[in-house]
């Protein structure tokens, strides 16, 4: 009898070991999981999705397959061209690289036989570019540059002079679009004060408005906040009057206006809301168009990040401990509209991700990405936009 009370005890206890270990494994993770979110510093807030009151916007023109067609310009030596810039006198496409080159971009009949020559290299990261002045001769642009580690610059020559890197006290941790008026204004996007390039996600996860959009006065040297609290500022672009700006915020799926002349001056309005993608840049066509660039499509993974501070606290958690996950596929792409932000059309693909830029040249669509190699070049006229039954 008590040989059996004594096997009974050590069965007992050799079930309560391999619980207690079972307990340790199994919940041990999940623990240390848990003290580390609480621990986190990383604080997402809500985002006012209450502002996305109707469904993603629809273009009655797409082309859904614009890779089919398309071909890369200077797919070996353009890695990460951001923003596009064409000077219509010496024929010859701008953007600014990963590597801190500002590259020139001979166009050819063939793409693949485009020549492509380093002009000059910021020291930074060269995002959005815009001429202060053009003039026949290519090696006499004067070109701002929207740098995301440098600031403001301006180019002419062989000279680059940083022209402001700071406002209201605060220093510009993403310079990011540019534009120059005809009076020599210069309006200008800082993304965030908070996060630097290599951080620009954390800012979209933290969903905090640390955006501003900004202007530069190359007569007095004042750097002017003229809106803050901007979800991402991105692309910004001026009217074909002059009137006023439009620009992005990338995070709200949105492009605003505000102006700069006349009786509204220092208004903002709507331009367009619930963008079928988070706008990058924007560029007018000089055809009555603008062209977003639309970095990705508003997925459902974004949708609920969007609704659940939590979803956005762990991707950030992700990020800042294990770096930025490879980029998926995301039907990237180009969304077209008037000058009143109606709808035109949508050119994008399933297999694209991060496209960047967008500009159009006769019959030819030419968008660079901040991360993938190349230039996609698109003929329209082969590969148009057609309406959708």
């Amino acid at each position: 009898m008590p040989e059996s009370v004594s096997a009974d005890t050590n069965s007992s206890s050799s079930s309560s070991r391999l619980w207690l270990v079972t307990v340790f494994l199994t919940g041990g993770p999940v623990f240390l999981a848990m003290l580390v979110y609480k621990l986190e510093s990383f604080d997402p807030a809500p985002i006012p999705v209450h502002e996305f009151t109707h469904p993603p916007l629809t273009a009655a023109l797409r082309n859904e397959r614009m890779l089919q067609g398309s071909e890369k310009v200077g797919y070996g030596v353009l890695k990460g061209p951001e923003d596009l810039l064409y000077d219509a006198h010496s024929k010859l496409i701008y953007t600014g690289c990963e590597d801190g080159w500002i590259k020139r971009v001979t166009l050819n009949d063939s793409p693949a036989d485009s020549l492509v020559h380093n002009w000059i290299n910021t020291g930074g990261r060269p995002l959005g570019i815009a001429f202060a002045n053009s003039d026949p001769d290519a090696d006499l642009i004067t070109m701002i540059v929207a740098d995301a580690y440098k600031g403001l610059l301006k180019i002419s020559g062989n000279s680059i002079v940083l022209l402001t890197d700071e406002a209201e006290g605060k220093k510009f941790k993403l310079t990011d679009g540019v534009d120059v008026a005809d009076d020599g204004m210069i309006y200008f996007t800082d993304a965030s004060y908070k996060y630097y390039l290599r951080e620009y996600i954390l800012d979209i996860f933290e969903g905090k408005p640390n955006g501003r959009l900004l202007s530069f006065d190359p007569v007095t040297k004042e750097t002017k906040v003229l809106v803050s609290d901007l979800y991402f500022a991105n692309g910004v672009v001026l009217s074909p009057d002059q009137t006023h700006l439009v620009y992005c915020e990338t995070s709200m799926r949105r492009c605003r206006k505000f102006y700069i002349k006349g009786k509204n001056a220092g208004r903002v309005e709507k331009f367009i809301e619930t963008l079928p993608g988070l706008p990058d840049n924007i560029r007018y066509d000089g055809e009555g168009h603008y062209l977003i660039a639309l970095a990705t499509e508003f997925s459902t993974y974004w949708d609920l990040a969007y609704r659940y501070p939590f979803i956005r606290k762990v991707s950030g958690m992700v990020v800042r401990y294990l770096g930025m996950p490879p980029m998926g596929k995301s039907s990237s792409g180009v969304f077209i509209v008037d000058l009143d932000g109606k709808p035109i059309a949508h050119y994008y693909d399933p297999e694209m991700s991060l496209v960047s830029s967008a500009i159009k040249i006769g019959d030819h669509l030419y968008c660079g990405s901040v991360h993938h190699r190349g230039i996609l070049h698109l003929d329209v006229n082969q590969h148009p936009a057609r309406a959708i039954i």
